[in-house]
């Protein structure tokens, strides 16, 4: 008897940011499965180290990644990896994006330049990207165009408001990934 199962095509897409902006939080409203995750308990050795401006109430962190995954059909498998947000992890982050096809960096307007560091870091290594806006309880709403201007983006790189708690609104920021892929693959002539 021959076995004609075929394995799944899997496609790996990080999820960064800076320090406190949901990255856990979305790859967790995303995945099919329970993410792996790797928070730790932020103690007192981490003041003067960790930035808790603006996430006061923040108490776990990310030390190493978080991961998820999603079926999309017998074909098709998405990873989804977490950075760590710190710059001390930052050390993770380039065998993490090994292999990446894309990236959602997650701001944060309360911090918007704790985003710097994610942008240019994709920007500096052409990995296709967009921003994914995390709508936080009393934080100052901006429209897309203004956060696109604040963070000086091209023109052509998604900027979608989205809450990372929300599986629908985290859904919506990959399709728009996973759109700004494909029509960036098309116009490039890849098929």
């Amino acid at each position: 008897m021959t076995d004609t199962r075929t394995l799944a095509a899997s496609v790996k897409i990080l999820v960064a940011g800076g320090f406190g902006v949901g990255k856990t939080t979305m790859v967790s409203s995303l995945s099919e499965v329970t993410p792996l995750r790797t928070e730790e308990l932020i103690t007192e050795i981490s003041t003067g180290v960790d930035d808790l401006s603006g996430v006061e109430a923040k108490t776990t962190t990310t030390v190493a990644l978080d991961f998820g995954r999603i079926t999309i059909d017998n074909n098709l498998v998405l990873y989804l990896f977490g950075t760590p947000g710190q710059d001390r992890f930052w050390f993770l982050w380039d065998e993490l994006a090994r292999g990446a096809l894309g990236a959602i960096v997650i701001a944060d307007t309360r911090r918007l330049e704790n985003s710097f560091a994610a942008i240019d870091y994709f920007e500096r290594r052409g990995l296709v990207f967009a921003v994914a806006v995390n709508c936080f309880d009393n934080a100052p709403v901006y429209t897309p165009d203004e956060v696109r201007d604040a963070l000086d983006l091209d023109a052509q790189v998604p900027v979608v408001l989205c809450d990372a708690r929300d599986r629908g609104s985290s859904k919506t920021v990959l399709m728009t990934l996973v759109q700004h892929l494909i029509q960036r693959a098309t116009s490039a002539g890849v098929r």
